[in-house]
């Protein structure tokens, strides 16, 4: 699990890095409008692909990993089971989206001219649902690397396509904006199938079991993981589409109301998000871990990856927030967001580690089968998000927005953790968990500060602000690693662990 979470980081670190350049090229040659166009073109696409292929990444995931730690399985089976569905199901909603074009552009769309746009998307439904299949596969199968340089692979035929449509237009319009985004989605999903078959064709196994999942089963079991993922999208896209409608009530334009929506969801959100390279890298695996020790299970092999997976990812979203409300400003203006995107970095910043926590959450939950739970959890944050968003936005603007996070992912992340803590019976330390690494990044921030002030190191750049993280990195690291060093030992000599015990408790403080 460490070695490939290590890759999977570098990768997504890779890919997130380019893809705040992209979006920061598209503000500056495009307008922030067009960045409000293309989130709310990728919110749509994720809706429409999840109706597509019933989240296929996610029950291919799953199900082959059962498949697998089963006695007489057949994966590959699996496989072909999910992809006779996701066809069906992209073809049922594809003729929907194209009939009804013309409405969706002007209720999802905020009255943007996105009806030819919106006709052209079935185009990459098909090939994204079935390459959503095989990453599955391939995730089950532990060659998860193989997806993520399809992915990177993927995005870098978008991002030429964008870059090099743009450069060529002239003074383009809004129609013009809608057709290069739509044309690099469709080119990027065909490359990244092509990309995908020709992996399956060289790396997949031949194992044939006595026993394999029958098409009537699959859907038996993907049905619960379709439904949880179908309600999640279908609320994050209306919060996403009522956000504009909002900020038009508090008085700004249709232009204005996709250049702020654009910037949150282009510069904010992304850059919140970026140091999760790692938490995202580990998820996927962690459903195919906690699926295959529930399937046998396993209870000691759940509370071990609980405690490990939800003590480090606290000790981690701390550092990250802090270093977000200490250099938030200063990121969104590099970024071309300006002060108004570099203040709501900061302000949003502290809520940091209740949505990485949902990253780590989810997947456990997933690999639990703890599918209702995770549907109406989602159900009830989305509707305090949504409620928070009618009532707040129109009266305050931006900040309704912010608000609207706070207390959304706050309730749903303690829900969720109460479920896992309890479900696998895995006891809660608030003071290691969370006082201590608070403490311990304000102490040696303050380190930090003092020691490039007496080096009379001064700065406001981007190698200044690299340096001064990497710098507050190891001494945070450092001090958490000798203290805690220290409390393994008491432990041990208090309790006299035996040596099992020790292996599995290692990494939970």
């Amino acid at each position: 699990m460490l070695k490939d979470t290590i890759i999977l980081s570098l990768m997504q670190l890779m890919l997130d890095s380019s893809a705040l350049f992209l979006n920061s090229f598209i503000t500056s040659h495009l307008g922030a409008s067009a960045i409000g166009i293309l989130s709310l073109m990728g919110s749509f696409l994720t809706l429409a692909g999840i109706l597509s292929n019933g989240n296929a990444f996610l029950c291919t995931n799953r199900l082959i990993s059962e498949e697998i730690g089963r006695k007489g399985g057949n994966p590959e089976r699996v496989l072909f089971h999910g992809i006779k569905l996701c066809i069906f199901l992209s073809c049922t909603v594809s003729f929907f989206i194209f009939v009804f074009a013309d409405e969706i552009s002007e209720k999802f769309f905020s009255g943007a001219n996105m009806t030819t746009a919106v006709r052209f998307m079935p185009c990459a439904l098909g090939a994204g649902a079935v390459s959503s299949c095989i990453k599955g596969y391939f995730n089950a199968v532990r060659k998860a690397t193989f997806t993520a340089v399809g992915d990177i692979t993927e995005f870098a035929v978008r991002a030429a396509i964008i870059i090099t449509m743009t450069l060529c237009a002239d003074s383009p319009d809004e129609e013009d904006v809608c057709r290069i985004l739509i044309i690099s989605i469709i080119a990027g999903n065909i490359f990244s199938l092509v990309y995908l078959i020709c992996g399956y064709i060289k790396f997949h196994g031949r194992k044939k079991g006595s026993n394999p999942l029958t098409f009537r089963e699959y859907v038996s079991s993907a049905i619960p993981i379709m439904g949880g993922s179908i309600l999640t999208a279908v609320l994050s896209s209306t919060n996403d589409a009522v956000i504009p409608m909002c900020l038009r009530q508090y008085g700004d334009s249709v232009s204005d109301a996709l250049s702020l929506f654009g910037i949150f969801e282009a510069i904010v959100i992304p850059t919140l998000f970026f140091p999760s390279v790692v938490i995202c890298s580990m998820s996927g695996i962690t459903v195919s871990e906690s699926a295959r020790a529930n399937s046998a299970g396993n209870s000691e092999r759940l509370q071990s990856l609980t405690s490990r997976l939800t003590g480090y990812t606290l000790f981690y979203a701390v550092f990250a927030a802090s270093v977000l409300m200490r250099f938030g400003e200063k990121i969104g203006i590099i970024l071309g967001g300006g002060k108004l995107a570099g203040d709501m970095i900061e302000f949003i910043a502290p809520v940091v580690p209740f949505i990485y926590m949902e990253i780590i959450l989810e997947a456990l939950i997933k690999g639990m089968g703890l599918q209702k739970f995770s549907s109406l959890n989602y159900l009830a944050e989305y509707v305090i998000r949504i409620a928070i968003v009618l009532i707040f936005v129109p009266k305050t603007g931006f900040y309704g927005i912010a608000l609207s996070y706070y207390a959304s992912n706050i309730f749903g992340n303690c829900m969720r953790f109460i479920k896992v803590s309890s479900y696998t019976k895995t006891p809660f330390r608030p003071l290691k968990t969370i006082i201590a690494p608070v403490v311990y990044s304000f102490l040696t921030m303050n380190t930090a500060e003092l020691l490039f002030k007496v080096l009379n190191i001064k700065g406001e750049g981007i190698l200044f602000m690299i340096i001064f993280t990497i710098l507050w990195g190891l001494l945070y690291g450092l001090v958490f690693s000798v203290i805690n060093g220290r409390c393994h030992k008491k432990s041990e000599k208090g309790f006299g662990f035996v040596k099992n015990s020790q292996i599995s408790t290692k990494f939970v403080s």
